[in-house]
């Protein structure tokens, strides 16, 4: 493998304000479930998407997060699978992609040519399910139709939802709808208008993603707001604003809301949906260490 052995990552100053403290991450993950992609320790690990979830796993991360699953061969897709199985780590979030996924108004619409076609990611989605053994896969449900009113498009989208979780409730797959900040087109933008849908939905394989960079961006407020919220979330992603990297680059207190995610008792994975903030190895240092910071008050 190419990369360094824990002990010499260690002795170069891996996850050192926690080193000094003796808190060995060798005996000791962290104390929630975050979930870094594939890429992110790439320099320490090298290209190998094996040899990557081992460095994960030394590092102390039970979980694994990756937008672009399904878009992996199948074999490769199966190679993944057995080795978090054999690692006993956590597959989280994947992206069920389809043309139009972000730019077009492929729900809001109620057209049947797009339905048919999110129908079809849906039962492709269960098949990467099986492979990596996931449980949640990522729901966007496009642009606004600016020529509908509001309650109209949200009707349609709620019933296009409604035939995907029927597809994939049998198979306890849970499609998780993110609320996005990147362009002023996407419809789904906010917790509350998610939750309403979940809630149109009445299914449990419908629920929110609440991604904490965009909802900071939207609304603000978030540990209320999750609150609100909390029963249509299963899935939470973590990215600092501005910038969207690490916990601490940016004015998000991630320290604070992991202290409220404990006391209520969250099992759930958070996906690490961000960039590194510094490059190279030492970026990647920096960024274990940024989590083993915010991890305890």
């Amino acid at each position: 493998m190419n990369r360094r052995s824990f002990s010499q990552l260690m002795t170069a100053g891996v996850l050192g304000s926690q080193a000094m403290k003796g808190n060995n991450p060798v005996n000791n993950t962290f104390s929630l479930n975050y979930a870094p992609h594939f890429g992110m320790f790439e320099q320490h690990a090298g290209k190998d998407y094996i040899d990557q979830l081992k460095f994960m796993h030394e590092m102390g991360f039970r979980a694994l997060e990756d937008n672009e699953m399904m878009e992996k061969p199948v074999e490769v897709q199966a190679k993944i699978g057995a080795m978090l199985s054999k690692l006993g780590m956590d597959m989280g979030v994947f992206v069920i992609k389809f043309p139009g996924f972000f730019d077009k108004s492929h729900m809001t619409t109620g057209d049947k040519t797009w339905t048919d076609i999110f129908l079809k990611s849906c039962r492709e989605a269960v098949e990467t399910s099986k492979r990596v053994n996931a449980k949640w896969a990522t729901v966007v449900p496009g642009n606004f139709t600016r020529n509908l009113p509001m309650g109209i498009q949200t009707g349609n989208v709620i019933e296009v939802l409604k035939r995907g979780a029927e597809i994939l409730e049998p198979h306890k797959l849970t499609m998780v709808l993110e609320p996005l900040s990147d362009n002023p087109d996407l419809f789904l933008r906010h917790s509350d208008q998610s939750y309403m849908i979940c809630k149109g939905v009445n299914s449990p394989s419908c629920k929110i993603l609440f991604d904490m960079y965009h909802m900071q961006r939207n609304e603000g407020n978030m540990i209320k707001n999750m609150d609100l919220c909390w029963s249509e979330i299963a899935y939470l992603q973590i990215g600092d604003n501005p910038g969207r990297k690490e916990p601490g680059t940016g004015e998000v207190n991630y320290a604070n809301i992991f202290e409220h995610l404990r006391q209520k008792k969250y099992t759930g994975v958070l996906g690490m949906e961000h960039g590194n903030f510094h490059p190279g190895k030492e970026g990647e240092i920096k960024l274990i260490d940024a989590y083993r910071k915010a991890d305890h008050l």
